[in-house]
C-alpha cells in the first residue's frame, strides 16, 4: 500500500460540502490511490497537492512522462470534467490521457507545478490586466466548442435559479442588497430563453491557469457546462479584485471573445445571482465584491 496522507483541509472541505458522499471518498482514497498507481504502472514523484475537492498526485509513467492522477468525489460537476477535456484535446487546457469512469479518476497532462497564473497576476495591476487577456484568450478557445449532447445546460440551471429567487429575496434583510439581487434575476430572465450552446469551463480563475511547456498558459480543472461564454466571464473579474477595474476587466474580456456586451452583462449578473443563492440560504453575508460587480455593470 503506498503511503499517502490525506490532507486534514481536504478531509474537513468533503465532511463539510459533500455530505456522505465526500465521508466515503475520503474513506476510500489511499486504496484508491493505490489501485490506480498499480493499474495505470505509475510512479508517485512528489508530494500530492490538494484543493476544497480533489487531491492531486505527480507521477511518472512507464514511458518516462511526466503526469499527475486526480482524485475527485464523482458528481453532476465533476463528471462532465473527462468529457470536456477529452474534445478540447489540449486545445488551450491539459489533455486527458486515461479516465476511470466509475470513480471519476483522471491521468493528466502536468502542466509546471506551482507556476499559476495568479503569481504573476500578483505583480501589479499592468500584470494583471495581462492575466486577465490570457483567461480571455484561453476562454475564446475553449468556449469556441459546441458541447456535446446530454452535458448540464447553462438553461436548466438559469431556470432552476429564477425558480429559487422570490425565496431567496425574501430571505434578505438589507433593502438594497434584494433590490440588486432582483436586478440580476431580471437580467437573467431576458436572456434565458437563449443560453447558448458553447462548452464552457465555468471556473477558469488564475489558479486554474498554469504554465506549461507545450504552450505559456493551459487551463485546468474545468465544470463544464453548455452555455453562453458570456457565464465564462465571472472569474477573471472576481480575482485580486479591484472595483475600478471591473469595467476594464469587462470590456476587455467581451472584446477578446467577441462577445455582445449586453449579453454578456445579463450572464455576468447571472453568476452574481447563483453565488448568492448558495450564499443566502445558509445564512452567509453577500460578499462585497460580489455586490460591487453588479453595481458596476448595472452603472450603479
Amino acid at each position: 500500500m503506498i503511503d499517502i496522507k490525506v490532507p486534514e483541509e481536504l478531509v474537513q472541505s468533503q465532511h463539510l460540502y459533500a455530505g456522505e458522499a465526500g465521508r466515503a471518498f475520503i474513506a476510500a482514497l489511499p486504496a484508491r490511490v493505490a489501485e490506480f498507481v498499480d493499474r495505470w504502472e505509475l510512479e508517485v514523484v512528489g508530494d500530492s497537492r490538494y484543493g476544497m475537492a480533489a487531491l492531486v498526485l505527480p507521477v511518472r509513467r512507464a514511458d518516462g512522462s511526466a503526469a499527475v492522477v486526480k482524485f475527485q468525489v464523482l458528481d453532476e460537476e465533476t463528471e462532465s470534467e473527462p468529457v470536456g477535456l477529452r474534445i478540447w484535446n489540449g486545445d488551450g487546457a491539459v489533455r486527458l490521457l486515461d479516465h476511470d469512469a466509475a470513480t471519476g479518476t483522471m491521468l493528466l497532462e502536468r502542466a509546471r507545478d506551482g507556476q499559476e497564473l495568479s503569481t504573476y497576476a500578483k505583480a501589479g495591476r499592468a500584470e494583471t490586466r495581462k492575466a486577465v487577456v490570457v483567461v480571455a484568450e484561453l476562454l475564446a478557445r475553449l468556449t469556441a466548442v459546441p458541447a456535446p449532447p446530454g452535458m448540464r445546460t447553462l438553461g436548466d440551471i438559469a431556470g432552476r435559479m429564477l425558480d429559487d429567487t422570490p425565496a431567496a429575496l425574501k430571505a434578505l434583510r438589507d433593502p438594497a442588497e434584494r433590490a440588486l439581487i432582483a436586478r440580476c434575476a431580471d437580467a437573467v430572465r431576458e436572456v434565458v430563453g437563449e443560453p447558448g450552446d458553447r462548452m464552457l469551463h465555468w471556473d477558469l480563475h488564475f489558479d486554474n491557469v498554469l504554465a506549461a511547456d507545450r504552450e505559456p498558459w493551459l487551463a485546468i480543472d474545468p465544470k463544464p457546462l453548455a452555455g453562453d461564454p458570456g457565464f465564462d466571464l465571472w472569474p477573471a473579474l472576481d480575482n485580486l479584485f479591484e472595483a475600478d477595474e471591473v469595467l476594464w476587466r469587462f470590456d476587455a474580456m467581451t472584446e477578446v471573445l467577441g462577445l455582445d456586451r449586453e449579453r454578456a452583462r445579463a450572464w455576468t449578473l447571472g453568476r452574481v445571482l447563483q453565488n448568492a443563492l448558495w450564499d443566502i440560504p445558509d445564512g452567509r453575508p453577500l460578499p462585497p465584491d460580489h455586490l460591487e460587480v453588479a453595481r458596476r455593470l448595472l452603472g450603479r
